[in-house]
C-alpha cells in the first residue's frame, strides 16, 4: 500500500481540519452553546461527508474526516450517520439511523446514532458485514488518534505559557519527554490506522477486519496513554471540569468501548 495521501485526500483533511478548527469547541463552556452547535450541524450537514460511501469514497477518506473530526471535539454525529450510509448502501435500501446513549460518558455525542448491531446487519452476507465491521472498528479507531492529537496539542500549549520556577513548564526535560513520548505513540497509531483504513476496501474480508482489530487495541492503548499524559501536564487544573482534557479523555473512553476487541480476538501476536 501507498500510506501517502492523494492529493484529493490531503485537500479533504485541509477541509475536514478547517471547519472543525472553526466551529468545534473552544472551551467546556462552548459545549453548551447552541447557536455554535446549530451552525456546525448546518455546515457540517452541508458537506455531505455523512453520504461518503455512498459517494464511492474509501475508508481512508471517512478516516480522514473522524480524525480531524476528534481533534477538535467536534459535537454533532459523524461516525453514525456515515456508518448508516455505508449499511445502507450495502443493503440496497434506506437505513434508519438511530440514537444511543451508550456514549453518555462522551459529552460531545461523537457516537450518536453509532449502533453495534443494527439489525440490517443480518441481511447482509458474511463478506458485507465483515466489511461493514471493518470500516465500524476503523471509524472508532480514527476518533481515537484525532483526540489523542487534541490532547496532546492542548498539553503542549499549556507547557509553552504555564510558568513554574520562573521557567515555563515545557521549557524543563520531564514535561518535554512526556510530551515527546505522546507524540512517538500517536505516530505509531497514525501507521496501523491508515493501513486499517485502506484494508476495508483492499485487503480480503478476514484480513481487513484483522486489520482493524489490531488499529483498535493499538490505538485505544496508546490514546488512553496521551490523555493520562496531557492531564497530567496541566497538573492541578487537569483534573477540573473547566479543563478541556477531561473531555478528550471521555471521547477516547467512549470510542474504545463501541465495538471493544480482545486480545483473544487477534491471530496475530501485539505486545
Amino acid at each position: 500500500m501507498d500510506v501517502r495521501l492523494t492529493a484529493e485526500q490531503q485537500q479533504l483533511r485541509e477541509a475536514a481540519a478547517k471547519l472543525a478548527d472553526d466551529l468545534g469547541p473552544g472551551s467546556v463552556a462552548e459545549l453548551d452553546d447552541e447557536n455554535r452547535i446549530a451552525r456546525l450541524e448546518k455546515t457540517v450537514a452541508s458537506t455531505g461527508w455523512r453520504s461518503l460511501r455512498s459517494d464511492g469514497a474509501s475508508g481512508v477518506e471517512v478516516a480522514i474526516v473522524a480524525e480531524e473530526f476528534a481533534r477538535r471535539l467536534v459535537d454533532v454525529p459523524f461516525l453514525g450517520p456515515v456508518l448508516t450510509d455505508d449499511l445502507a448502501l450495502r443493503a440496497g435500501r434506506a437505513v434508519q439511523a438511530t440514537t444511543s446513549d451508550f456514549e453518555s460518558v462522551d459529552l460531545t455525542g461523537s457516537l450518536a446514532g453509532a449502533v453495534e448491531s443494527p439489525s440490517e446487519l443480518a441481511e447482509l452476507s458474511e463478506q458485507d458485514a465483515g466489511r461493514w465491521y471493518a470500516l465500524a472498528l476503523t471509524a472508532t479507531t480514527a476518533d481515537l488518534v484525532g483526540a489523542a492529537r487534541g490532547t496532546v496539542a492542548l498539553a503542549a500549549e499549556y507547557a509553552k505559557v504555564r510558568e513554574q520556577y520562573g521557567a515555563t513548564i515545557g521549557s524543563y526535560q520531564a514535561v518535554g519527554h512526556l510530551l515527546a513520548e505522546s507524540l512517538a505513540l500517536i505516530e505509531g497509531c497514525v501507521s496501523v490506522l491508515r493501513h486499517a483504513a485502506w484494508a476495508v476496501d483492499e485487503l480480503p474480508v478476514a484480513e481487513a477486519v484483522e486489520a482493524a482489530r489490531v488499529a483498535k487495541i493499538y490505538c485505544a492503548r496508546s490514546a488512553l496513554t496521551v490523555c493520562e499524559t496531557s492531564i497530567q501536564v496541566h497538573g492541578g487544573i487537569g483534573n477540573t471540569w473547566e479543563c478541556l482534557a477531561h473531555v478528550y479523555l471521555r471521547r477516547v473512553l467512549a470510542a474504545t468501548e463501541r465495538w471493544p476487541v480482545k486480545l483473544e480476538e487477534l491471530t496475530i501476536g501485539l505486545s
